[in-house]
């Protein structure tokens, strides 16, 4: 899960973003690189934290669950909306647009236009298909997830393998990766934590099976094995696939682009083979869309069980599925598929995903001031520095957009705010 639920869209993605020009980019290399480690840390310093908190509270639901035992219930509630509605719906959106983007090629080829104005329903045609096979049950939404990760991640080592094993010297980049002066400037910069966003993005699902810990059989052992191991091989996969990216293109044939696996194809095997990888990137990105299926309507179905306005949300089908918040995220995702552009919502997702990780992060602090721990709760690795680097380095990040950006923090305060709102009606209904 934690594999699955990170490894997506983002990667393939987001450096055309990081490449640009400053304020908005960081054109350099080295600093590219080592973004995605300072990522890499930042995630797994924040899995530390959360194998505590999960470990201690040990009930399903992440943040839903987390925030409403730490400090308040209106404060689970609206993260548990906004995970429904940002972490895991808008993601869902993100995804299979990026999906629906990549077979551009394919489309090319098969009917002889671009997929540009395809896009947005094709995303949605995807959604719809998850849609059916989570609906059929946890067994074959189960098998396809396990089936469709590991052609995954066979397809991403043949991916980082094919620069090596095919390409001429002529058709390299010859980026430098060596720091220079300026690369410590951009490091140190709030472009360097601008670009961030999509970082944390991509790494997004680093806590995914924090939100299952009440079905784990030995949640000691295996959550924080599975939230800090998996985060650990993501972020050497995403280090070097972003290496591979700049090895094999120019920041120039790179900027502003979303489809970067096709482009890397394209120019080390030709033509047909971009379009027969495109639509392979297009399959391996389901694996995500699936995976925020499994994950996603489990928070609703909580949140359907503690509050009996949305108790529609904890009925099952016949096959043990929540039905109804299967669907409630099917119509947020295709909604926000026909609302947004890609870039906003990458953007949309993590600066509001950010705050609730952090409040969680918090909890480790207040937790142990509450003396809440157990005999089963995992203590974090390095406390008290794992946490806080986590807490100084997200509020860095989210400095960038309140200073240069703050109209970007709209969608943000309005889905928190469509949050607590719910939360009052939900506790009036409750009476």
């Amino acid at each position: 899960m934690v594999v699955a639920n990170m490894i997506g869209t983002g990667i393939f993605t987001s450096i055309g973003f990081q490449v640009m020009a400053p304020p908005f980019g960081i054109p350099d290399a080295f600093s590219i690189l080592f973004i995605w480690f300072i990522g890499g840390v930042l995630a797994i310093c924040g899995a530390m934290s959360y194998a505590e908190v999960s470990t201690t509270i040990r009930q399903s639901g992440g943040e839903y669950t987390f925030l409403s035992k730490i400090y308040h219930p209106i404060v689970g509630f609206t993260s548990g909306w906004v995970s429904m509605v940002v972490g895991f719906s808008a993601a869902v959106a993100a995804l299979a647009i990026a999906a629906a983007d990549y077979l551009n090629p394919l489309f090319l080829y098969l009917f002889d236009l671009e997929s540009t104005g395809i896009i947005k329903p094709t995303a949605i045609g995807m959604i719809l298909l998850v849609t059916v096979i989570q609906l059929s049950g946890t067994k074959y939404g189960g098998t396809f997830q396990n089936i469709i990760t590991y052609f995954k991640v066979v397809l991403i080592a043949f991916f980082i393998l094919i620069p090596f094993l095919f390409s001429e010297s002529s058709q390299l980049s010859g980026v430098s990766f060596s720091p220079t002066d300026n690369s410590w400037n951009t490091i140190f910069s709030l472009p360097f934590a601008g670009c961030l966003v999509y970082v944390m993005f991509s790494y997004s699902g680093w806590n995914a099976s924090s939100y299952i810990v009440g079905n784990l059989q030995n949640p000691r052992k295996d959550l924080p094995f599975s939230l800090i191991t998996g985060t650990f091989v993501v972020m050497l996969i995403y280090v070097l696939l972003n290496f591979v990216f700049l090895y094999t293109c120019s920041m120039e044939e790179l900027e502003g682009k979303t489809g970067i696996g096709n482009i890397v194809i394209g120019k080390i095997l030709g033509k047909p083979w971009e379009q027969i990888f495109s639509g392979l990137f297009a399959i391996s990105f389901m694996a995500g869309i699936n995976a925020m299926f499994i994950a996603g309507p489990r928070v609703t179905e909580q949140i359907g069980r503690d509050y009996r306005l949305f108790s529609v949300f904890n009925k099952q089908n016949k096959n043990e599925v929540p039905i109804y918040a299967i669907l409630l995220q099917t119509t947020i995702s295709i909604s926000i598929v026909l609302l947004m552009n890609f870039q906003t919502i990458l953007q949309y997702i993590e600066l509001t995903l950010s705050l609730f990780c952090l409040l969680t992060v918090i909890g480790v602090f207040v937790l142990r001031a509450k003396k809440m721990e157990t005999g089963e709760t995992v203590k974090t690795w390095g406390y008290p520095v794992t946490p806080l680097l986590f807490i100084l380095i997200t509020v860095w990040m989210m400095a960038f957009f309140i200073i240069n950006e703050p109209i970007r923090l709209l969608w943000t305060f309005l889905t928190i705010l469509s949050g607590v709102g719910l939360y009052f009606a939900a506790k009036r209904f409750q009476k």
